[in-house]
């Protein structure tokens, strides 16, 4: 299930992904894991919930409820740069 997706999320991570964390390798491990455990939190969700999420320092996986019997799947990217700057709060001291 959502071989193509998962596809699509190892050719996009080996093209323009740079991660420091993981080789394409182990991305390839870390994706094929994090899909079961969504699929796991899909089928397992509430009544009153419509989606299964799974997701780790890189990737977050989102399978939604649809009107059809297969769930839409999302593969999200979690950006992250050591260049970033903090958030105001941060840099003020505003937050204590």
């Amino acid at each position: 299930m959502f071989r193509t997706e998962l596809a699509e999320a190892l050719k996009a991570y080996e093209k323009y992904i740079i991660c420091i964390d993981k080789t394409p390798d182990k991305f390839e491990e870390s994706l094929y894991s994090l899909m079961q455990k969504a699929i796991k939190a899909y089928e397992t969700r509430g009544p009153t919930l419509r989606h299964g999420i799974a997701l780790d320092r890189q990737v977050t996986i989102i399978l939604s409820q649809t009107d059809e019997e297969r769930p839409l799947c999302g593969i999200y990217f979690n950006l992250h740069s050591p260049y970033q700057k903090q958030g105001t709060a941060k840099a003020t001291g505003a937050h204590k």
